[in-house]
Parts: structure tokens; C-alpha cells; sequence
């Protein structure tokens, strides 16, 4: 069994951790096109239509749209496919997950009193997976430039070498655990470093601040994995109404549920002149559970029989996360001409004070032409501002100074979703197009998302089943660490999904 400690300095003396960073921030902000087969199908461009579960996400307005009390519930196929360049050498990984990933009902009440001005009111309650966090991909090749050891030798500049140590008769387990109650999380990674011989002290004085690397330069033959599990669902509470004839007005109150798990390794191997330490092996886990809360508020006009218009403003979320991480870090070394193996293993579960996170909010414009019963074509285009995410209390030095780079580094985007629908009998024929620009200022970071779908539907008359398949690709460039060994692998990132939705009246 892992131990665990709570790190308490950081509520006392203010002192915060880093376990948290800019990837996290964009991560829990970025939505993804999730729901029904039919939303799914016209790549989610239902700001101005309703009439479907998962368009509620959109508008609020939306649940008004139903002529009946209807129910659905959805399954997902997830296929995630990472290609990556990692100096100039090629890697391909996929990954699968089949989920739940959409499930609700909406209830609608209409006003009979004859010249009433509210003709309908709709009550719904829906679950949607607005993010899937599936994601695996390698990296291997040979850095002719960087090491691991420049990791752990960033964190030990100018610390106290009896501050990243172990006491005599020390476990390593206990002197990590209190090395970071004491200091924190640099103070942590430095005694990583120290502990497996990949950092030398320029003396072994209490009050030596300086130190170099066991490993020398050269090339550095290196291997990395990165897999992530996880979701972002939302539960939707809904109360929408239709106004005369022509229009809409819808509240959602979310409950957010967020799960995230990362898992990274690296293996890293020389044959330099004069380095002592010959491979080392960096291992790191991190969980995030966390919950939200989020509001949307919505309208949708008919502006003639065939055009409608809707607008619909989503609230930052609020979340309330958590953290815990493990690490692990093994070494080879020379030693006198004998290979020596040191692992450098705490065996413990670190567990981060609670913080909060607010992302940005979204407001979305919509048009849509119905061909009576022949079909229709819809428009979303939305804007956000990532710039404005924020990790909180602000007064925090960690945060205050996390939260001026994301503020230089990220910046408004806007996504663009067109969809369609072809109504012959009782199929339908859907297809839709999407294109999401990139959070970052460097779109070289994070390149801009593209994606299309397709779809058929059946109405059995009370009753409807609906498929979809939809595929998005975006590139990035994706640092190792974000301190020392910050050389970027290229990955080229697919996202295909099939989803099935059965929907039936109540």
C-alpha cells in the first residue's frame, strides 16, 4: 500500500504547490462535440433549432421546441489516434472507450387558457459527456540537445542541500513526505534528483546552493509515454417556455463532474564520455477529481415560418478540484566501473489542498432555415475567451503568477458549426462541418480543430433511432515538461466516434 500525506503547508504558510498548469486550465475548458447521433450528426450546430436533448447544451431555449415529453439515452465508440514526430523519428498510438454518453428526458406542459401568452412550458433533466479525456501517445528519439537531468537540476539551483536530503536513517518515503510539508513541490523534485544520484553538489556542505548533472552531454536516446483516462459531464436542470407563437426563452443550472487521470513515462539512455549516470527512468501519475457548478441562459425567435435566430450566453464554470500525484525515478550509474542500480521510489500518494479553477465563458449566435418538412441548414458561431481563465484563491503567488502567463499565452477563440438535414419519409439525412480555432496565442502550441459528420435517422412514429460518425483532427506540439526537458513532440491528434441513439415519446 502507498502512503499518504496531505500537504498542509500550503494552508499555513501560503506556500503553493505546481502540480497545476496552463495544459490543465485549457483541458477542463474546452468542450467537445458530445450528445445524441443527431446533434452529433449535424456537428452540434443546434443553437437555433432545439428540439433535441443535447441541443440544450447549446440553448436552454431549446427543450421549449418539443411538441411531446420525450426521452433518449446514447451510446458512444471513442477512437483516438495520436501520430507523432519526435526528432524526426515517427510514432502511432490508439486508443479505444465505449461510454454512456448521453441520457435524458424533457417533459412539456402545455397552457390551454385560451389567449394566454405563454402556450407551453418544459421541464428537462439531462446527462451529457461534454469531455472525454482518453488520449495516449509515445515519443522516441534521440535529443542531441536536453536530458532528464536538466529537469530535476532546475528545480535544485540555489536550494539548501540539506533542504532536498534525506537525515541519516531516513527512509526515502519519509523525507520526501516531509521535504514537501516543509518546502514544497521544487524542494520535492530536487531531492528526486539528489536522491538518485542524477544531481552532484558542488560540496556536501548544509549551505551548498549549487549543482551540476552525473549526466553528461551528448545525445540521449529517449522514450516517452503519456496515457490519460477521465471525463466532463454535465447534468443540466432545465426550465425553458414559448412566448405567442414565435419565441423561446430557456435557463440550464449545471452540476459538473470531472475525473482526470495521467500517467507519464520516460526512459532515457547515454553512452557520453564522462557521464556516471547511463539511463534513468522518470515515472508520474496525477489524478484530478473535481465538481462545478455552471448557468446558460437562451432564446430562440421564429422570424418567419422557415428563419430562426437564437442567442444563448454560458456562464464561466466553477470548479472545486483536487489533486494527488505519485513519482518515481530509477537511475544506472558507474560506479567505479560497476553498474549500479538506485530507485528512488517515496511509495506515496501526495494529496494537494483543494483549489478552484473558473474557465471562460462562451456566448453563441444562431441561425437556421427549416424547408418545412424537406429539411433544414443550421449555423453556430460562438466566441470565448480563454485569456480569462483563472486558478484561484488569485492571491496565491503561484496562482497570481499561473494566471498572468495564461492571460499573455492564451487568447479568444471562436468556433464555426454548420449542420444539415435532408428529410425523405421517414429517414433523415444529416451531415455538418466544424472548425474550432486554437486557445493559444501560438497556434504552433495548439493548431486550429477541423472536423465533419454524418449521420441517418429513422421515425418510427413514436419512437426514433438515430446513428452518427463524426472525425475531427487537430496538430499540437506538446512540451515533455514544463521545466529543463521542454523539447516538444509533434502530434498530429484523430478523434473518430460512432454514436447510436435511441429517443422515444413519453
Amino acid at each position: 500500500m502507498k502512503k499518504i500525506t496531505i500537504l498542509l503547508f500550503a494552508l499555513f504558510t501560503g506556500v503553493l504547490v505546481n502540480a497545476q498548469d496552463i495544459n490543465d486550465a485549457v483541458r477542463y475548458s474546452n468542450t467537445s462535440i458530445e450528445g445524441s447521433a443527431r446533434f452529433r450528426a449535424m456537428s452540434g450546430a443546434f443553437g437555433a433549432l432545439g428540439g433535441d436533448l443535447s441541443a440544450v447544451n447549446v440553448n436552454p431555449a431549446g427543450s421549449a421546441v418539443f411538441n411531446n415529453s420525450f426521452a433518449s439515452f446514447t451510446l458512444n465508440s471513442n477512437r483516438n489516434t495520436s501520430e507523432t514526430n519526435y526528432f524526426g523519428e515517427f510514432n502511432t498510438r490508439k486508443s479505444n472507450t465505449i461510454d454512456l454518453s448521453q441520457v435524458g428526458g424533457v417533459f412539456i406542459f402545455r397552457n390551454y387558457k385560451e389567449g394566454a401568452k405563454f402556450k407551453k412550458f418544459s421541464l428537462s433533466l439531462a446527462y451529457d459527456q461534454i469531455g472525454n479525456f482518453e488520449n495516449e501517445w509515445n515519443a522516441t528519439g534521440t535529443n542531441g540537445n536536453n536530458t532528464i537531468g536538466n529537469y530535476f537540476l532546475n528545480y535544485a539551483q540555489g536550494l539548501r542541500l540539506d533542504e532536498i536530503s534525506a537525515f541519516p536513517g531516513e527512509s526515502t518515503g519519509d523525507a520526501y513526505t516531509e521535504i514537501g510539508n516543509a518546502f514544497g513541490f521544487d524542494h520535492q523534485q530536487a531531492f528526486l534528483g539528489y536522491d538518485s544520484f542524477i544531481l552532484e553538489p558542488d560540496t556536501f556542505d548544509d549551505d551548498n546552493t549549487g549543482y551540476t548533472s552525473n549526466i553528461s552531454g551528448g545525445n540521449y536516446r529517449q522514450q516517452y509515454a503519456y496515457n490519460s483516462t477521465g471525463y466532463n459531464g454535465k447534468l443540466a436542470f432545465n426550465a425553458a417556455t414559448q412566448y405567442n407563437d414565435n419565441i423561446y426563452f430557456g435557463l440550464n443550472l449545471n452540476s459538473h463532474f470531472l475525473n482526470f487521470e495521467k500517467r507519464t513515462f520516460l526512459f532515457e539512455s547515454n553512452n557520453n564520455d564522462g557521464s556516471i549516470v547511463k539511463q534513468a527512468v522518470f515515472e508520474n501519475t496525477l489524478r484530478t477529481i473535481g465538481t462545478g457548478f455552471s448557468f446558460q441562459l437562451g432564446t430562440i425567435a421564429k422570424v418567419t415560418d422557415g428563419l430562426r435566430v437564437g442567442l444563448s450566453y454560458e456562464s464561466p464554470t466553477w470548479y472545486t478540484l483536487e489533486d494527488e500525484t505519485t513519482q518515481y525515478v530509477e537511475t544506472l550509474r558507474d560506479d567505479g566501473g560497476e553498474n549500479v542500480v538506485k530507485i528512488t521510489d517515496p511509495n506515496v500518494i501526495t494529496l494537494f489542498p483543494t483549489y478552484r479553477l473558473q474557465t471562460p465563458a462562451k456566448l453563441t449566435s444562431s441561425f437556421a432555415y427549416v424547408f418545412g418538412e424537406k429539411g433544414l441548414i443550421s449555423l453556430d458561431y460562438s466566441v470565448k475567451d480563454y485569456s480569462k481563465t483563472k486558478f484561484k484563491p488569485e492571491n496565491e503567488t503561484y496562482f497570481s503568477d499561473l494566471n498572468q502567463f495564461m492571460s499573455n499565452t492564451l487568447t479568444t477563440a471562436t468556433s464555426l458549426r454548420l449542420g444539415g438535414e435532408y428529410i425523405i419519409n421517414q429517414f433523415s439525412l444529416r451531415g455538418g462541418y466544424r472548425y474550432e480555432q486554437s486557445p493559444y496565442e501560438d497556434d504552433e502550441i495548439v493548431g486550429d480543430l477541423t472536423g465533419f459528420s454524418l449521420g441517418l435517422g429513422y421515425n418510427f412514429g413514436n419512437t426514433k433511432l438515430d446513428l452518427a460518425y463524426d472525425r475531427a483532427q487537430q496538430d499540437r506540439n506538446q512540451s515533455l515538461y514544463n521545466v529543463g526537458l521542454t523539447d516538444r513532440a509533434n502530434i498530429n491528434n484523430t478523434t473518430s466516434n460512432i454514436t447510436l441513439t435511441l429517443g422515444f415519446n413519453l
